[in-house]
């Protein structure tokens, strides 16, 4: 982002996790706690980030192998006659979703217990500087209102 922008920046997709990085901005005169909100949302990102591009990695080297496997059993090559890539009906891929999904149950719900665990450290540090920013504001407004 350029140097005088003053909101975060959300990029495009990434090519193996498939979420959009965002840029903090990260104001000269940021608090401890606003740092540490900051902090926060970007190592949840981080977070997300690793483990959507280690899943998507894995679920792209099984759905080829599945493929691949099936194929051969068929005995059909990879690629047609035409040079198109085979592929198998919907019900086979069924198949291959639902086995993927059960091998990888017990790491999408520790995933899903990170998520939670991130959000709420995210949402009670979002609702401190809130606070802070809130009493400020007060204690400014009863001073203009005191002169």
């Amino acid at each position: 982002p350029p140097a005088h922008s003053h909101s975060d920046w959300i990029g495009p997709p990434d090519k193996h996790s498939n979420l959009r990085p965002v840029i903090f901005y990260a104001p000269p005169d940021e608090s401890a706690l606003e740092r540490r909100l900051r902090e926060a949302r970007q190592e949840a990102q981080a977070s997300n980030q690793r483990f959507w591009a280690r899943h998507n990695r894995a679920f792209r080297q099984e759905k080829e192998e599945f493929i691949y496997s099936r194929l051969k059993a068929k005995g059909l090559e990879v690629r047609d006659e035409s040079g198109q890539k085979a592929t198998l009906n919907a019900e086979e891929m069924a198949d291959f979703y639902k086995d993927f999904l059960s091998k990888n149950l017990q790491k999408h719900l520790q995933y899903n217990r990170d998520w939670y665990k991130h959000n709420f450290r995210i949402t009670f540090l979002m609702g401190q500087v809130a606070l802070v920013r809130a009493l400020r504001w007060l204690r400014r407004r009863k001073k203009n209102v005191e002169q």
